[in-house]
């Protein structure tokens, strides 16, 4: 098994995303109850547009005890493929349950503000957006502003007059 599932990897970066799937269908045919093959399933799938085929192997690879970073990634790309089938509310669980996770994690917090857009809740998003931002860019000219990105970040409909 761990010899067809680092071929399927090395050919999914390779670009030869096709292969690599089927690889992966034929590994977790014979081994449906292995969280990695779920997971790495659903990532092949994504990788196709094939979205709506990712959904249960990403379930089931959480719901299979999916570890570590495998389960932080799963998390990205389960929550991430929810908000793209329009499924916010799932998303929405998803995030919480990442950011809850690996809070450090600002790919997840990120792909999280997008849900919140989808969803209408347009502060929440943007505030995410802009501490993600202040406290991760390395351009000189935000983090001259950084300070007053992170306060105005939860405050974007305030004025002073």
């Amino acid at each position: 098994m761990n010899q067809k599932l680092i071929e399927a990897i090395e050919l999914r970066k390779s670009g030869q995303h096709e292969r690599s799937n089927g690889l992966i269908l034929e590994l977790v045919t014979e081994y449906p109850e292995d969280p990695r093959l779920n997971y790495q399933c659903a990532w092949s799938f994504d990788l196709l547009g094939e979205e709506w085929k990712a959904v249960p192997y990403y379930e089931k690879a959480i719901s299979l005890g999916l570890e570590d970073e495998a389960l932080e990634g799963a998390l990205v790309g389960l929550g991430s493929t929810y908000r793209t089938l329009g499924r916010y509310q799932e998303s929405q669980e998803t995030f919480l349950k990442g950011i809850d996770l690996f809070p450090a994690n600002n790919a997840m917090k990120t792909f999280y503000a997008m849900t919140l857009h989808n969803l209408k809740e347009h502060q929440a998003a943007m505030e995410i957006l802009l501490k993600c931002l202040s406290e991760t860019s390395a351009d000189k000219e935000i983090a001259a502003y950084k300070r007053a990105i992170e306060f105005y970040s939860d405050k974007l409909d305030e004025t002073w007059t």
